[in-house]
């Protein structure tokens, strides 16, 4: 039905991460992951924009306009960037989709969400900070809880487990799934595709 198509021109699809190789298989660098999945799945390259402080790949995904883009500053940072990149290309707030980890959510999980606070995410602060509003589309990749006694930063800035690892490529699958059904349809059918079928993690 024409009302469950997407009426967005463009889309700017952000994965959330911190830079740098001992960064790169930890939970907080999920997002991140779920985005170059996508650019893989696309056969999309990724290249620097250091003017806005990026990797960006651009292109056509069912009529829509559609910007991968991972920021290259710090997570508690990564708001600047974010800022950059829309004023740059003259995009809107309501363009942006933001992938983040979650420790809310069990491992694998998904959610899409329309607003809300930052739930402690630096990310998500940096973002609220720089963009002056709670207000845009995330897409929530749950990481679990820390282990008993063990500290928040810790965790989400831990490697996966070798459990976690097993199930990594399902959960990047669902995260590309999830972001093309974000561009071709409506957020509301988005979220009956997505988050009814993703009430638990990926072993559910």
């Amino acid at each position: 039905m024409e009302e469950e198509v997407s009426k967005h021109k463009h889309r700017v699809i952000v994965g959330l991460g911190n830079p740098g190789l001992s960064y790169a298989n930890t939970r907080h660098n999920l997002g991140k992951l779920i985005v170059l999945a996508l650019a893989s799945h696309l056969n999309w390259t990724l290249k620097k924009d250091p003017r806005n402080n990026v990797e960006d790949a651009k292109g056509i995904l069912d009529g829509v306009n559609v910007h991968l883009v991972l920021p290259t500053l710090y997570m508690n940072e990564s708001g600047s960037a974010i800022r950059k990149y829309l004023s740059y290309y003259r995009l809107s707030v309501d363009d942006l989709i933001v992938v983040n980890d979650d420790v809310a959510l069990p491992f694998g999980s998904l959610r899409i969400r329309e607003g809300g606070s930052s739930g402690g995410h630096n990310g998500l602060k940096s973002i609220e900070e720089h963009l002056g509003t709670q207000k845009y589309l995330r897409l929530r990749v749950g990481v679990g809880q820390p282990f008993e006694g063990q500290d928040l930063a810790d965790y989400v800035l831990g490697k996966f487990t070798q459990d976690e690892a097993s199930q990594l490529p399902k959960v990047l699958e669902k995260g590309t799934e999830a972001l093309q059904q974000l561009t071709k349809h409506t957020v509301e059918l988005a979220m009956n595709l997505v988050n009814i079928k993703n009430v638990s993690g990926v072993k559910s």
